[in-house]
């Protein structure tokens, strides 16, 4: 295989800027089929986008052999069901995020991937953007000292008619926000944490419009993570880590192709610095999902990871009074 073809599972608002604007420009990457619910959509999604083949169904779509690769951009509570089904027809998986429904449907998944040696990568595409990177670097070189505290954050107002409230598809402030804000919490930490207490405010009974949490890790470091999809800020997202030399301060981790700045204050000084823009973190997302299944090559984003992601979001629900999201009927 020279070339990954991928089939994508619904006409998802994310899935051009996400994947069929970066494939264009990448060699080895080739988007070659849709199928969504309403075949009509899906055309017409097809033909906007110029993606050569329409299937009738998700099942048509996966018994495809000429696809390689499944990009699954469907609602929260059908990642899980439809990741598996992809894996059994032999398919390499590119999920978006959250990766499941909870941590129990994530290890279902796994189990199914592990027997296959199939790629699954969880679409967390800051991940791959050099502005992680650079955060990790300052980590790593202790000009901030000892860290002892890490805040997260993911803040926008979404409108009230949309799946991401539905308690049926797996929706919630903390699923759909939160899951950036602990993974990214998860990345700068290096390390699992246990959740200490949160709370929530609802917008429908089980389903979170808020949700904040605080956090422990087993060398002695706090932590904060909180979610909002009713937030009265246009836009709030970033990471502050404290340390016993300073502190470094991030706006716009998650998109920073967009914008971002990183802000470091130590007693050497303070300074600001931004990283390149390009490649955009989904096209290097892309590269690095092209790479793992043409090369083999490793990616932070496994299933492992998301599994251990699923697990401290679950963690964050019990201790805000609310259960795991349900998986999809």
């Amino acid at each position: 295989m020279s070339t990954v073809r991928i089939g994508v599972l619904g006409a998802a608002r994310i899935a051009p800027p996400a994947l069929i604007q970066p494939a264009r420009v990448l060699d080895g990457v080739q988007v070659v089929a849709i199928a969504a619910r309403d075949r009509n959509r899906a055309a017409s999604f097809a033909a906007k986008h110029g993606i050569p083949t329409v299937h009738d169904s998700y099942d048509a779509l996966l018994a495809d052999p000429t696809i390689d690769a499944i990009y699954n951009p469907l609602p929260n509570g059908l990642h899980g069901r439809w990741t598996i089904a992809a894996l059994h027809a032999g398919k390499h998986v590119l999920c978006e995020k959250p990766f499941t429904a909870n941590a129990d449907e994530a290890e279902a998944v796994a189990q199914v991937a592990r027997g296959t040696g199939l790629v699954v990568m969880e679409a967390f595409h800051y991940r791959y953007h050099g502005l992680t990177a650079r955060m990790l670097q300052i980590l790593a070189s202790g000009e901030l000292g000892v860290v002892r505290h890490i805040d997260t954050w993911l803040c926008f107002p979404l409108p009230v008619a949309d799946i991401r409230w539905e308690l049926s598809l797996a929706g919630g402030a903390l699923m759909d926000a939160g899951c950036y804000a602990v993974h990214l919490l998860r990345t700068l930490a290096g390390a699992e944490p246990t959740v200490r207490s949160a709370r929530a405010k609802l917008k429908s009974p089980q389903v979170d419009r808020y949700l904040k949490a605080e956090l422990d890790f087993a060398d002695g470091r706090t932590a904060t993570i909180t979610a909002s999809m009713l937030s009265a800020r246009l836009l709030g997202m970033g990471a502050r880590v404290t340390g016993s030399a300073g502190t470094m301060q991030v706006f716009n981790p998650i998109l920073p192709q967009v914008y971002h700045s990183l802000r470091i204050n130590t007693a050497a000084g303070k300074r600001t610095e931004r990283v390149a823009r390009k490649p955009s973190s989904y096209l290097a997302q892309l590269i690095a999902f092209r790479d793992a299944v043409l090369h083999g090559t490793p990616f932070p984003t496994h299933i492992d990871d998301a599994v251990a992601n699923m697990r401290v979001i679950d963690a964050c629900y019990r201790a805000a009074g609310l259960a795991p999201r349900p998986v999809s009927a």
